[in-house]
């Protein structure tokens, strides 16, 4: 198995199918959850919404870059989404954040191993290598949060 393939099955892991790390996946935490419950607010913490944009804004913007694209996400956008306001909304969110992730793994996937090793954009980013390991442990983080906030709002 390249080096590649592993990467991109750990990218799954997180967003699609693993239980390895966490014992959860996004796929796993969010698609049985109805809009309200992702889009409401518990105190001063991101909604369970906000924090899958804001994970889904930095998966397509290194997918485009992938697909020969160009760098155009901003740190400062990445918590900016208009307000999911319903069912269908939500659920048209997740069919593309979960077909965007697959593509992200996928492209990850046939990309040469030697490729892992070349610097993402500009080498002050530093290599693809290290662009894919951070998604994934950004990933991770943010995975957390919405665990936590899931039980704080079945809590209430």
């Amino acid at each position: 198995m390249t080096s590649t393939t592993k990467i991109a099955n750990r990218f799954r892991e997180v967003i699609l199918n693993g239980t390895w790390i966490a014992n959860t996946n996004f796929k796993a935490q969010l698609h049985d959850l109805d809009w309200e419950t992702a889009t409401t607010k518990y105190d001063s913490l991101n909604t369970i919404a906000v924090l899958a944009q804001h994970i889904h804004y930095y998966i397509n913007g290194v997918k485009n870059v992938f697909k020969g694209g160009t760098l155009d996400i901003k740190d400062q956008l990445s918590f900016d989404f208009p307000p999911i306001q319903s069912q269908q909304e939500w659920d048209d969110f997740l069919q593309k954040f979960w077909n965007d992730a697959e593509e992200f793994a996928s492209l990850v996937e046939q990309m040469p191993d030697e490729k892992l090793n070349e610097d993402f954009v500009n080498p002050k980013y530093g290599t693809y290598l290290r662009n894919i390991d951070g998604m994934i442990e950004h990933c991770y983080y943010h995975l957390g949060q919405i665990s936590l906030i899931k039980k704080l709002l079945n809590n209430k």
